[in-house]
């Protein structure tokens, strides 16, 4: 059966690309749904103290690749853990990491068939979207992690979309009072758990460390992707305070997207829809990456040593594809499961972002003393 290389490693990446790769993961779905969920302003104070959380989180990863174990890859992992372990933790990881994909995939879908394609049927959405992040995900480790530079260069620059939004007359200073919580709610909880969440994706890029070098600068590539994700987060939950009003904001399903279509060019006339196809690059490197992961996950559950196979990966997508239109029809058209199906994967991702470093870090020193 031919193979294909997949997971081949020709050459080492600097740790410019986790800059790129890690900012874009922490910029997701999230992002466009955060400002109707934090609503109030003191919650910009929330996100940077969350992200100071992150960088502590992140120092603890960037451990972890200056080890020896990391340039090991699987083989590391065995020796932390054992076989077994790897084995039942790599099945467990199947589950989190399909959430995590499903989130992200069926919530971008709902926005290119709410603005764009509205008459079309979102199973052919999700179907052209997961082909693209297929084809992505089928040229291997090595050129999903360059995509990642593509990725980063097609979306930061729309932060020059909401400057606009940062003056007279749309903007009123008194939109972001208080700065200071009179009360702490259960939807300030939910808030939390959101940002926390959105944070979260270094704990994925870590099982890609045989693919970069071992550098002790490591960490200041992690801490100025986490810097631009603060920056990024913040700017853009300002924006939208001082567009809609605490009061407003929540009314908005997108509230992000909503802000752009406002605009006017005298080029384009509809900036929205450049934008949402801009993010269909953002969304495809992300998705193609954690199919990439999926796969090895259930090559590695399955104890199958053998290379990687086109047929394997093909079948492995068609389960996705499938998943993704039972998941979009049995939860996400539905408001309340589709919430509740975000919130249980806002309780994952911000526990495994917490967890898997700290269990990492506790075998290395566990290791260490052996």
């Amino acid at each position: 059966m031919k193979t294909f290389p997949l997971f081949n490693k020709s050459s080492a990446f600097d740790g410019i690309y986790l800059v790129f790769m890690l900012s874009r993961l922490q910029m997701l779905y999230y992002m466009l749904i955060m400002p109707t969920i934090l609503v109030d302003p003191y919650m910009i104070w929330v996100i940077i103290l969350v992200g100071a959380v992150s960088q502590l989180i992140l120092i603890m990863i960037s451990k972890w690749f200056s080890s020896e174990f990391a340039a090991k890859g699987y083989l590391g992992f065995v020796e932390l853990f054992g076989e077994r372990t790897v084995r039942i933790l790599a099945f467990l990881g199947l589950g989190l990491i399909l959430l995590k994909l499903s989130v992200h995939l069926l919530g971008y879908v709902e926005i290119v068939h709410q603005f764009i394609f509205f008459s079309m049927k979102p199973s052919w959405l999700i179907f052209f979207v997961l082909l693209i992040s297929c084809y992505i995900a089928s040229k291997g480790v090595e050129n999903t992690i360059r995509y990642s530079v593509i990725a980063f260069l097609c979306t930061i620059w729309m932060l020059f979309l909401f400057i606009p939004f940062y003056t007279p007359p749309i903007a009123f200073l008194h939109d972001l009072y208080p700065l200071i919580p009179t009360e702490w709610s259960g939807q300030s909880w939910r808030g939390l758990l959101l940002i926390m969440a959105s944070f979260s994706g270094a704990e994925y890029v870590l099982f890609l460390s045989p693919w970069f070098k071992r550098d002790k600068k490591t960490v200041k590539y992690f801490s100025v992707a986490n810097g631009i994700t603060i920056f990024e987060y913040v700017f853009l939950f300002i924006a939208s305070l001082l567009f809609y009003g605490a009061n407003y904001l929540s009314k908005s399903s997108y509230p992000l997207v909503n802000m752009v279509r406002y605009l006017q060019s005298p080029l384009f006339e509809r900036i929205d829809m450049i934008v949402i196809a801009m993010f269909l690059i953002h969304f495809s490197f992300a998705i193609g990456l954690l199919l990439l992961l999926l796969y090895g996950g259930v090559r590695i559950a399955g104890g199958n040593q053998n290379q990687p196979t086109r047929i394997g990966f093909a079948a492995c997508a068609i389960v996705v594809f499938i998943t993704m239109i039972i998941m979009n029809e049995l939860l996400w058209k539905d408001h309340s499961r589709q919430t509740k199906l975000i919130d249980l994967q806002m309780w994952i991702g911000a526990a495994t972002y917490l967890l898997v470093p700290v269990v990492l870090l506790a075998a290395l020193k566990r290791k260490g003393r052996t």
